[in-house]
């Protein structure tokens, strides 16, 4: 089973997302780092376009943790 964690606002997680995906909004991925590290790896993190799930995985993948940018939530399966 995979993880998705969906950076995107709670507004917009709203408004659609993938079903079992976890909200956790760009800004608070830093301040949630010791929940996001136990999480089930590898993540995959999505948001609209993939820039803000691009960020997050960037930051993520520094601090040790297994992740991978799956772009929009649209597009994640």
């Amino acid at each position: 089973m995979k993880t998705i964690v969906d950076v995107r606002t709670p507004g917009e997680f709203a408004g659609g997302h993938v079903p079992g995906s976890i909200n956790i909004p760009l800004h608070q991925v830093v301040e949630r780092l010791d929940e996001i590290k136990q999480l089930q790896q590898p993540i995959i993190l999505c948001c609209a376009s993939g820039n803000r799930s691009g960020q997050a995985t960037h930051f993520l993948r520094a601090q040790g943790v297994e992740c991978e940018n799956g772009g929009s939530w649209t597009a994640v399966r």
